[in-house]
């Protein structure tokens, strides 16, 4: 197995799916944007916003963790959809990514175990 650093690890990106990117920027849901405006935005890693990823865009994405970090609303919660989130989970963590969910519910009820969670992805600093 070859050790990349850190620089040498490249995502899919596909230009395609840009404009849509930047559409979801602007119309962030009340979720996301309590997310991103009140912990992440601030977050000691850089983190992007709807970032495409292949043939996907997540919600956000911290390059530095390889963490995804999704924000679910209803819509996901179909049985359809359930099998699509699976399908793109699995696909992203054939990258090397970890992948957390959270609903809308979850960010807008309970904003500080959600921060907890999103802080616990963090891993340890090698020792010095």
């Amino acid at each position: 197995m070859t050790n990349l650093k850190h620089s040498d690890f490249h995502l899919p990106y596909n230009p395609a799916l840009v404009a849509r990117a930047k559409e979801l920027r602007k119309n962030m849901t009340p979720a996301e944007k309590k997310l991103w405006y009140g912990y992440l935005r601030t977050f000691q890693f850089r983190v992007l916003r709807q970032r495409p990823i292949d043939h996907f865009i997540v919600d956000f994405y911290c390059p530095s963790l390889k963490l995804v970090i999704e924000v679910d609303g209803e819509s996901h919660f179909t049985d359809e959809e359930k099998a699509w989130d699976r399908e793109r989970t699995e696909r992203l963590e054939g990258y090397g990514l970890t992948i957390i969910r959270f609903t809308n519910e979850q960010v807008l009820r309970d904003f500080e175990g959600v921060c907890a969670a999103i802080q616990s992805a963090i891993p340890p600093s090698p020792p010095y």
